[in-house]
Formats: structure tokens, C-alpha cells, sequence
């Protein structure tokens, strides 16, 4: 496990959302500083709308897909590349756990769950290593 990873289960445990706690851990990386991601991720726990949407955790990753890859309003072509990129992000994680959505990992309706808040968290980072941070050594700047 990366030390990021390691990091966003202390954000987790220290009261972050899990959308927080991925998109915080790699905030550097997107060139955001971690009050701004924080805030921006806030509203995407706990499922956006009470266990109802996607998993925080995914909507943290798809976050820093667009902080990372997002050209700016000023020059909205990137949208195409981004939405694959967050898209294979969605894929990986519903082929890993059976569900992008809070509700069904939560096993609320089956009562049974299929993934741990901190499963999904270890595992929409790790995504986001391997989708947006491989080359991590060396981050693009941002226009």
C-alpha cells in the first residue's frame, strides 16, 4: 500500500467524508490546496444524497480526474479525455466491488455489505494511482 493510500485512511479516521479522504490525500498532486478540495469534495459523502448516489470515494477519484486533467473553461476541450478517465475509474471499481453505488456497497436494502467505507477508500485511491498518477514522479503543470 502507497503512503497515499495509508493517508487517506488517517484523513478518513480524522473525520474527513470519503470523498475528502481520497481527493485530499492526492490534492498536490491537481495543484488545489487540500481546504479547497475539501470543500469541494464535501457535499459527494455519504453516497450525495444519504447513501442514495455514488460512493464517495469514486466521486473523490473522479474529482482529481478533473483537477488533473481539465484544460479550464477557457479551453473546454478536455472533457472527452476526462470523462474516459473517470469513467475507467467507475469500471475498475464496480468490476472490484459489484457497485459504484453507497447504498449497495452498504448493503442497506440486503443487509449485506459488499465493501467497507475503508475498503473503498483503499481501493478508489489505489484506482487513482494507477488511472491519473502513474507518472506521479513527475506531475504536468497546470496551464
Amino acid at each position: 500500500m502507497s503512503t497515499r493510500t495509508e493517508k487517506t485512511q488517517e484523513l478518513h479516521s480524522k473525520g474527513y467524508n470519503c470523498a475528502q479522504a481520497v481527493a485530499c490525500a492526492y490534492c498536490d498532486l491537481v495543484g488545489v490546496s487540500e481546504d479547497e478540495i475539501f470543500r469541494m469534495t464535501e457535499g459527494y459523502g455519504l453516497g450525495m444524497g444519504c447513501m442514495e448516489g455514488i460512493c464517495g470515494a469514486v466521486s473523490g477519484a473522479a474529482a482529481l480526474a478533473g483537477m488533473k486533467n481539465s484544460l479550464g473553461c477557457e479551453n473546454p476541450i478536455s472533457k472527452k479525455a476526462t470523462y474516459q478517465l473517470s469513467g475507467e475509474i467507475l469500471k475498475r471499481f464496480r468490476e472490484k466491488n459489484g457497485s459504484v453505488i453507497c447504498r449497495e456497497l452498504k448493503g442497506v436494502d440486503t443487509g449485506k455489505a459488499l465493501r467497507s467505507c475503508s475498503g473503498c477508500i483503499r481501493d478508489a485511491a489505489e484506482l487513482a494511482e494507477e488511472i491519473l498518477f502513474s507518472d506521479a514522479e513527475n506531475p504536468p503543470e497546470k496551464p
